[in-house]
């Protein structure tokens, strides 16, 4: 099986591809471990070697050669450690580009009810930081813009397109992202706001039928 220490490897080779620091791979395997982090030495021992091109995240140190299985912790638990770096590069995205909304603290987050949002240790960096979470109702992808705008409008824009391989795919999701204007993010921006408010009139009822892409 796939232990503790192993997901900590493979997340720091995963943090690495990411191009974070090897302060920031500490920081982050420490907010989502807490005290069963591994150490600072450790990290960057590992930080260095993966950024020289190592591949295997296996423990040199392990006599033999031990079989590791995926599993939806160790799923889990990447996922948790990726949230982290998405939320810390938001804040700085938020501090530098929105500073008046930075600095009067006036800016709210909202999330949908995936699990990794749910993560103590997600909950935690939030705490800590002070950052206002904005409660999504369960059950409501009608309120989540990734279910009503994001993912429906790629999906529209990729149907009966056959692709040769997944690299293909994602080179042409990537493109479509890309594409993606400042208005198209204003509209899904006023949606979910409609959205938000049909919802409380409606005492926290689904909106059935109204998860379709936005035009």
């Amino acid at each position: 099986m796939c232990d503790e220490k192993h997901e900590q490897r493979i997340n720091v080779k995963f943090l690495v591809k990411l191009k974070k620091t090897p302060t920031e791979c500490y920081k982050l395997l420490k907010e989502a471990y807490g005290e069963n982090s591994l150490s600072r030495a450790r990290v960057f021992e590992w930080y260095k070697r993966f950024s020289e091109g190592r591949e295997s995240t296996e423990d040199d140190q392990r006599p033999g050669r031990p079989v590791s299985v995926s599993t939806p912790q160790t799923v889990t638990k990447i996922n948790q450690t990726y949230y982290l770096t998405v939320l810390a590069t938001l804040r700085e995205r938020v501090r530098k580009k929105r500073s008046e909304l930075w600095k009067n603290k006036s800016w709210i987050l909202h999330q949908d009810n995936a699990p990794a949002h749910n993560a103590l240790s997600v909950k935690r960096y939030l705490a800590a930081r002070g950052t206002p979470v904005l409660e999504h109702a369960p059950n409501s992808p009608d309120l989540a813009p990734c279910d009503f705008f994001l993912f429906p409008k790629i999906k529209s824009a990729l149907k009966g397109t056959r692709f040769e391989s997944m690299e293909e795919v994602k080179q042409k999701s990537a493109e479509l992202l890309n594409a993606l204007t400042k208005e198209d993010f204003q509209h899904c921006f006023d949606q979910w706001k409609k959205r938000m408010e049909r919802c409380v009139a409606r005492g926290g009822e689904y909106i059935e039928g109204e998860h379709s892409i936005v035009e």
